[in-house]
């Protein structure tokens, strides 16, 4: 994936843990909703479950947005059962945990740190047509936001939902957009 915006969702197939079983996750599951596409890099480790941990105490608030959280890594499905079964953190996560141990989804969104064979902090929102419209990478050491993602999000939506409106910085539900125009221009 060269270009992240508005690039189109390609094509895959995983194994996932969630909720006590393995099942079979595609890009077809993601597409018809919003979905956040979370890559970390590994199971067992230290900023990891704290952004998991996030994701999972704030899912019913993606859930009532309409959107599937996804998280990704190179380990395997069975290592995300063992995570969650050991872990009070991890124990939390009501969404697929997606194993990705060839590194072929975490190298389709160009995530993949080749030198050590896990995937950068990624976080890939994708549209209901399967496309991106938000991506954030960040470096190994710094942990993400569930809240910021979820302002973002609804922000996306709001622009999806009312053609000729943008959301401007650290636009909240509810707040006054902007329409883009020539009387517009140089007056903000």
């Amino acid at each position: 994936m060269s270009r992240y915006i508005n690039s189109e969702l390609q094509a895959f197939q995983a194994k996932a843990y969630l909720k006590g079983e393995f099942v079979d996750v595609s890009e077809a599951d993601l597409k018809g909703k919003w979905a956040v596409v979370f890559f970390y890099p590994a199971d067992f480790t230290f900023v990891c479950p704290t952004e998991l941990g996030d994701l999972a105490d704030n899912y019913e608030e993606f859930k009532r947005l309409g959107v599937e959280v996804y998280s990704v890594s190179t380990d395997t499905h069975f290592t995300h059962k063992a995570w969650h079964d050991s872990s009070e953190t991890i124990g939390k996560i009501q969404f697929p945990m997606i194993g990705d141990p060839t590194g072929a989804i975490t190298r389709s969104f160009g995530v993949m740190i080749e030198e050590e064979g896990i995937a950068d902090r990624g976080t890939f929102v994708i549209d209901p047509e399967g496309r991106v419209q938000i991506v954030e990478i960040t470096a190994g050491g710094v942990g993400r936001d569930a809240n910021e993602l979820i302002r973002k999000i609804k922000a996306a939506q709001y622009v999806a939902n009312n053609p000729g409106e943008v959301c401007p910085a650290k636009w909240k539900e509810g707040e006054q957009t902007l329409a883009p125009s020539l009387d517009l221009v140089g007056k903000i």
